[in-house]
């Protein structure tokens, strides 16, 4: 569904990309990971284009998604994509049900505000909060309930895709799992095509259904998560079991 060829991305003399080669299939979860700085976040937001390579394609659906500018092509092109947003990025001036409806009350997808409510409070109730949660604001809610809103928030328009940013950052290990089995229940409940950037291997176990590791601006190894551990690529293996020794530097 997702093809990336060759994509390079500098900023200045920091080459962040250097030749990125990834198929994502369709109705499948793939999770990217790689230390700090690697380029993950980058990556993502070249396929939102919301950066754009210096070289290289991406499409979707075979699509280049570079021409999509502005407009109402471009309004179209970014309804098919949900986010959950590394820190949840909820609006604090807005109500809970106002932050997960905050994309069906405007532009090529809105709706009445009734009926934007009444959506909202289905994704609250699908991601486990009640009713009783919707008017209230962002700051009233723990840092579990603020990412379960994110949730809600990105599947609120029923999207093709999904892209995760860091899902369980800041979360405490049993609402990381909890978060984890949610977005791995929902990815498959809807079908959709999912894109995951994390550093938590709990996480990467729990979502993916392939996995890519990225490191030196490019895939060293993509293969089945069942894979993951019995590959002899010793990029991977340093990775997913914290090792100072190996390929990646632990200073950088």
């Amino acid at each position: 569904m997702i093809e990336l060829r060759g994509v390079h991305k500098a900023f200045g003399a920091n080459r962040v990309l250097q030749g990125v080669d990834l198929v994502i299939p369709r109705g499948q979860s793939m999770v990217i990971i790689g230390g700090s700085g690697t380029g993950k976040s980058v990556l993502l937001k070249c396929v939102l284009g919301l950066v754009r390579p210096d070289a290289g394609s991406i499409t979707l659906d075979g699509q280049d998604v570079t021409r999509h500018d502005s407009g109402a092509e471009r309004d179209a092109f970014l309804a098919r994509f949900g986010m959950l947003f590394q820190g949840g990025a909820l609006f604090d001036s807005m109500r809970v049900w106002e932050n997960v409806a905050f994309r069906l009350m405007r532009g090529a997808l809105k709706r009445p505000k009734a009926e934007a409510r009444e959506i909202a409070l289905e994704k609250l109730r699908r991601v486990g909060l009640g009713p009783q949660v919707a008017d209230l604001y962002p700051a009233e809610l723990s840092g579990g309930m603020q990412k379960r809103v994110g949730l809600a928030r990105a599947i609120a328009a029923n999207p093709e895709i999904i892209f995760f940013d860091e899902p369980t950052t800041g979360l405490d290990p049993i609402m990381s799992g909890v978060i984890n089995d949610l977005i791995r229940e929902i990815v498959v409940e809807m079908g959709a095509t999912a894109m995951t950037i994390t550093h938590d291997m709990s996480s990467v176990r729990a979502i993916a259904d392939r996995v890519a590791m990225l490191h030196g601006g490019l895939i060293r190894w993509t293969g089945p998560v069942s894979e993951m551990d019995a590959t002899p690529d010793l990029y991977v293996q340093q990775f997913i079991h914290g090792r100072a020794e190996g390929p990646i530097p632990s200073v950088r």
